[in-house]
């Protein structure tokens, strides 16, 4: 468990790079998807870190917050906001690599410097919390 912890929240820091390098190049819908993408890693590594099979989806933020008792206690103090985030990015994964196709609007439209700011804000919260839990288990 601990090692697919620890490659997931390598991993998790990749997508993280990406997404602040896509910010500063402008490139706002892509900093919107990596910091998604980083989110995702970083709270499955978490719930592997504590034992928890999770289930293949993008939004990993119920089953945190059912398995909440499994975390420390300063950890649990964030699961609400964690889950509010996971939900929010997963809901933004799709349109941010192909916009709404039905409403003719393209990522570009539907992100701007404001949108991925807050991503990338949010991803670096999550993946500073599960880098600590991870630290601390050691």
């Amino acid at each position: 468990m601990e090692a697919l912890a620890r490659d997931y929240l390598k991993r998790a820091e990749a997508r993280l790079v990406i997404a602040e390098e896509a910010f500063k190049r402008g490139y706002y819908p892509e900093a919107v998807r990596y910091s998604q993408e980083c989110v995702e890693l970083s709270l499955k590594a978490c719930l592997r870190m504590v034992g928890i099979e999770y289930p293949k989806v993008h939004d990993v933020g119920g089953v945190l917050e059912a398995e909440s008792a499994r975390f420390p206690e300063w950890f649990r103090e964030h699961i609400g906001r964690l889950a509010g985030i996971s939900r929010d990015l997963a809901e933004k994964r799709s349109p941010s690599m192909y916009g709404i196709e039905a409403a003719g609007k393209t990522p570009g439209e539907l992100f701007g410097e404001r949108e991925a700011e807050e991503a990338l804000r949010n991803a670096k919260q999550v993946y500073q919390l599960a880098r600590e839990l991870i630290e601390e288990r050691k």
